[in-house]
């Protein structure tokens, strides 16, 4: 684990590996150790692989009030300012996804390919902005304890959290460690997120997107509508798996993953 204080802000993150490098954007609520399995399997593959902790999240810095996806974008390109990183391969799932995507739409020249995995490119209806005000008012009222309970068979498809309980213990803890701030400010920031819809076509990178066939909260037809507007797209269905593929089936995950890194390096 390394930190670094960048904008007046500590951030903790992980640089394992040599070679191209390949950054990993986490969700909500959740730290970077979701990516663990990735980080262990592509660091080994010839990959730098970096993951680091969003502002609010896991050991880097909370600041409450509200962080829009622009402040984690921004984040993330003075960590790769101070690790030497002009373009890089850059994923992330759920929350994680659109702020790659935010990151795209400001830095388009610092992107190589993308990981778009359990995500929408969809802004929040009216609606959604006012559940998920609600939900960081009740987050900071009754703490992320309850919050993380209620979403768990959400996040980890419930025969999972029956046949693998490691798993579903794992981003139970991850929940529940989060900071009740951090957690509220980002979706406060995430309720006024842009519709990037209209900017998938004027994608110029390889892409790739990956959805757990039984994700409630990102579903396969949000995944599908991404794939048919960004050009350069490949999709791959996770069966057997909610919003969390890359935990609950780390090997079809890291094979889709494989595939599209390798080709990501015949193409150079």
């Amino acid at each position: 684990m390394s930190a670094v204080s960048l904008d007046g802000i500590s951030i903790g993150y992980d640089d394992e590996g040599e070679g191209d490098p390949l950054v990993l954007v986490h969700g909500h609520p959740f730290n970077r150790s979701m990516w663990r399995p990735q980080i262990d399997t592509f660091s080994r593959a010839g990959w730098r692989v970096v993951a680091a902790d969003l502002r609010g999240y896991g050991e880097s810095a909370v600041v409450p009030g509200k962080t829009p996806l622009d402040r984690f974008a921004s984040d993330i390109a003075n960590l790769l300012d101070h690790l030497g990183m002009k373009q890089v391969v850059l994923g992330g799932l759920s929350m994680g996804g659109q702020i790659v995507m935010e990151f795209h739409r400001l830095y388009p020249e610092r992107v190589r390919g993308l990981l778009l995995a359990d995500t929408t490119p969809r802004a929040d209806t009216a609606e959604a902005r006012r559940g998920r005000n609600d939900m960081a008012d009740r987050i900071l009222r009754e703490g992320i304890g309850p919050y993380a309970d209620e979403v768990l068979p959400e996040m980890v498809a419930p025969q999972n959290i029956e046949a693998l309980p490691a798993v579903a213990g794992r981003v139970l803890e991850m929940m529940r460690r989060t900071s009740p701030e951090g957690a509220a400010a980002a979706l406060r920031g995430r309720a006024e997120r842009p519709d990037y819809i209209a900017v998938l076509p004027s994608i110029a990178v390889p892409t790739l997107v990956v959805v757990g066939r039984d994700d409630e909260f990102t579903p396969v037809s949000d995944a599908q509508l991404m794939y048919e507007l960004i050009p350069q797209c490949t999709l791959a269905i996770i069966g057997g798996a909610a919003h969390l593929p890359n935990l609950e089936r780390p090997r079809e995950f890291d094979a889709a993953l494989h595939a599209f890194l390798q080709t990501l390096r015949r193409t150079g």
